[in-house]
């Protein structure tokens, strides 16, 4: 997976003399570990006349906006949750975290209930049959707060939508905004981001989150989509797309889970059998011993 995200700072500067020319420094790495932005953003002129000539010094003071870098966020997730995590999961949850690193992070991105559903279903889906439910918990609450968000919001927000979802129709679904209610109010303000293009970041996740919207409505109909994204001013072409790889990552992760209950099942006959061995050894030792002990 490669992303780029290139952010540029410039700041303008004129004198009736001459035009200075104020370059800002900026450095930006973007790798799929993740990229750190420094950019000067404000400078202070000070100018001098003189009979003969126009000089001008100039001071810049230098502001850093530092974003995390995939690794810092992994590493948080890492100190907040320091127990081993069974390979077929822990390989999906790094993937995962390095992709919403990346939405998080981007300039436009804003943060909304659609999105949490989305996130909720498919951590769900991806944790479903872990070992332990506290243990699934626990992980969930570290990889969102590695990424500076609050596990508890997302869960609320998730349900809400949940719960409103089931209560629809899918006439009463596309129709949210003729209406009104803590969850229309919340569409609404996704439809008028989105329409503005500059304060909405479509990801994934948030296409995940219709499909859960229209799975809970009973909305089936393949036009119900279409008049959802219309209403939301999102683009159902990148939803179709988004939604294609969130079902094939489910198709690749039951079989990966499978495998797992395979070779689980195996590891645990394997231990039975080496078990099973060890006593008939000790019983044998054991009647051997007494044998020994009754002829002396």
């Amino acid at each position: 997976m490669a992303a780029v995200i290139s952010l540029s700072f410039s700041v303008p500067s004129q004198c009736p003399e001459r035009k200075a020319i104020v370059s800002s420094t900026r450095t930006s790495a973007t790798n799929s570990e993740g990229f750190r932005l420094r950019s000067s953003l404000s400078c202070h002129y000070v100018g001098v006349r003189s009979s003969v000539s126009c000089s001008r010094v100039i001071h810049c003071l230098s502001t850093s906006i530092e974003v995390p870098t995939v690794s810092e966020t992994k590493l948080n997730f890492l100190k907040t949750y320091n127990r081993p995590i069974p390979t077929v999961y822990n390989n999906v949850l790094q993937e995962l975290i390095v992709q919403q690193h990346l939405m998080r992070y981007k300039r436009t991105y804003q943060y909304d209930p659609v999105f949490a559903l989305g996130f909720v279903t498919v951590y769900d889906q991806l944790m479903e049959g872990y070992p332990s439910d506290e243990d699934r918990d626990a992980i969930f609450k570290a990889y969102v707060r590695a990424l500076k968000e609050d596990p508890d919001q997302y869960r609320v927000d998730a349900q809400k939508l949940e719960d409103w979802a089931r209560a629809q129709t899918a006439t009463s679904l596309v129709e949210f905004a003729s209406r009104e209610g803590e969850v229309e109010g919340i569409l609404k303000d996704i439809a008028e981001r989105a329409g503005g293009k500059d304060s909405f970041s479509y990801s994934r996740f948030f296409a995940v989150g219709l499909f859960r919207l229209l799975e809970l409505s009973n909305a089936t109909e393949p036009t119900i989509l279409e008049k959802l994204c219309e209403a939301l001013n999102v683009n159902k072409r990148s939803v179709d797309r988004d939604l294609d790889v969130y079902r094939n990552l489910l198709s690749k992760l039951v079989q990966a889970k499978e495998l797992l209950k395979e070779y689980m099942d195996r590891e645990k006959k394997k231990r039975e059998e080496r078990a099973g061995a060890q006593k008939a050894d000790q019983a044998v030792a054991k009647c051997l011993a007494e044998y020994q002990q009754s002829g002396q």
